[in-house]
């Protein structure tokens, strides 16, 4: 070993697999970073002074006598006013053409908040799309995903809620993005004039699989800047979490770890868990929301990444192409947002969860009549207003194109119960019939 500017160089490898290598080194930490030769590498496990180092772009080219050269630190993220506008990769390097971002230097990947430190989530995000907005209701410090097919329009939907949540700043993490979704991204961003406020993180599919393991760090060391730091209100939206996932496979089979469910990691829930509860509403008025995609199999809910998922976050959010009307949909039934209730009809119009409940019901009683329709029954008047109101519902409130403010929403959502139905078959409170009915 040689110790050059205070790094420590080693010059023997014990082992090299796919995606690591081993070696034996003192004084090393956990997640510290090095380099192999001229690749990039991390700490991923330490078993006495045996270190296994994951290098991001794979361990071709590399001999046993290549030079290993550790940082003495883990990976870091300068952070300051200067990350707004910024496009930056995994490393948190610029790739938007402009100059190296100057600030403070924080370590990222450290721990979540102390639970006695937070507050319970009280404000509420309004995104525009009614299928959120009046169905499940999102609130600041929340952690909710996206559960969608991976043909489903789910980046243009949280290119949309960027745009429209009214929030500080918007931390984007793209993970495993096709170039096409890279530069949808950054045009729509662009074009809105919405830059000041907006920060991403990329790994395209043309970079290393195992690099998208950084990206959730960086957008979260950023975030946490701007709540803590700053007492601002941030909304982290990270896309593709599956992706994410199969990276951590990938290193895991790589590392001959015996698989668990799915061919995933045995650690997959503790690392989708690491991410997910950095969310967190601060006393000082700073919080960070976190919103997720996770793309499904073939539909499969019980895969082990979504089933994990859906133990840690509260709620989750379900895109499926409606066939009436042919638009994409926040599905009301399978999406659930669990801390709706804390605003809902307190921090928007007293109404509300009458309306919400109301119309959700109504829209079951349609899915009841399609399926008389289907099996050859005759249908009631009733069916016929409810399938008429489903398809009115469906368009006008819970496409993911649509976007008004929550006021708007319950008066359309009272305008369609007039036109479809009477004042019983809607059957909401007396008081607030009187007042809203249209």
């Amino acid at each position: 070993m040689t110790t050059t500017a205070f790094q420590r160089v080693y010059t023997r490898l014990e082992g090299v697999t796919k995606a690591t290598v081993q070696l034996r080194a003192q004084g090393i930490a956990n997640d510290e970073l090095a380099l192999v030769g001229d690749k990039l590498a991390q700490v991923v496990k330490i078993n006495g002074d045996m270190i296994t180092l994951q290098v991001f772009s794979g361990t071709e080219g590399i001999a046993t006598n290549t030079e290993v050269t550790f940082f003495g630190e883990p990976p870091t993220l300068k952070v300051g006013e200067e990350l707004a506008g910024r496009f930056l990769n995994a490393y948190g390097k610029p790739i938007d053409g402009g100059p190296e971002v100057q600030g403070e230097k924080r370590e990222v990947g450290g721990p979540s908040v102390n639970p006695f430190r937070r507050e319970q989530p009280s404000q509420l995000i309004a995104t525009g799309i009614a299928g959120i907005d009046l169905n499940n209701t999102l609130v600041t410090g929340q952690k909710i995903p996206f559960f969608a097919d991976p043909d489903q329009p789910y980046n243009q939907v949280m290119a949309n809620v960027a745009l429209r949540a009214k929030a500080d700043k918007i931390i984007l993490g793209g993970m495993g993005l096709s170039n096409d979704d890279f530069l949808y991204f950054k045009n729509v961003f662009d074009n809105a004039g919405a830059l000041d406020r907006i920060i991403c993180f990329v790994n395209t599919t043309e970079q290393p699989p195992v690099e998208r393991l950084l990206i959730p760090d960086m957008a979260l060391a950023a975030a946490e800047y701007f709540a803590v730091d700053k007492n601002e209100k941030v909304l982290v939206l990270l896309t593709d979490m599956t992706l994410y996932a199969d990276a951590l496979s990938i290193v895991s089979n790589r590392m001959d770890q015996i698989p668990s469910k799915d061919s995933m990691p045995g650690s997959l829930y503790s690392d989708l868990a690491k991410i997910y509860e950095k969310a967190v509403e601060l006393p000082s008025g700073g919080s960070i929301t976190i919103i997720a995609v996770t793309t499904l199999s073939g539909g499969d809910i019980t895969h082990a990444i979504p089933d994990n998922t859906g133990y840690i976050t509260e709620g989750q959010l379900f895109l499926r192409t409606d066939s009436d009307t042919g638009k994409v949909i926040v599905d009301p039934f399978r999406s659930l947002s669990r801390l709706k209730q804390l605003v809902i009809g307190k921090q928007t119009r007293e109404d509300h969860p009458q309306v919400m409940n109301a119309a959700v019901r109504l829209f079951a009683d349609a899915a009841n009549a399609k399926t008389k329709l289907e099996n050859g029954f005759d249908l009631s008047d009733y069916d016929e207003c409810t399938l008429s109101f489903a398809k009115d519902y469906s368009e006008k409130l819970l496409a993911i194109d649509v976007d008004i403010d929550t006021t708007a929403m319950l008066d359309l959502a009272w305008e369609l119960f007039g036109k479809y139905f009477s004042k019983a078959e809607v059957n909401i409170k007396n008081e607030l019939m009187e007042k809203y009915w249209k």
